[in-house]
């Protein structure tokens, strides 16, 4: 258990790191990538949710 500890600390003081110096360019390139991922699974989740809710609202028209 002391090992994941170690190992959850150690990740978050390089993520501090990592923030606190001064590679903004980095940073800013990192937070696009985060961004365009986020997009990414978000635009992939639409497409099936859109079909889904389509489909019901058809099952509820045909049932009016």
């Amino acid at each position: 258990m002391s090992a994941l500890m170690f190992t959850i600390t150690s990740y978050i003081a390089g993520v501090k790191a990592r923030l606190t110096s001064e590679e903004k360019g980095a940073t800013m390139v990192e937070y696009g990538i985060m961004v365009a991922l986020i997009a990414v699974v978000v635009l992939a989740a639409v497409g099936p949710l859109g079909t889904a809710i389509h489909d019901m609202f058809a099952d509820v028209t045909t049932k009016i």
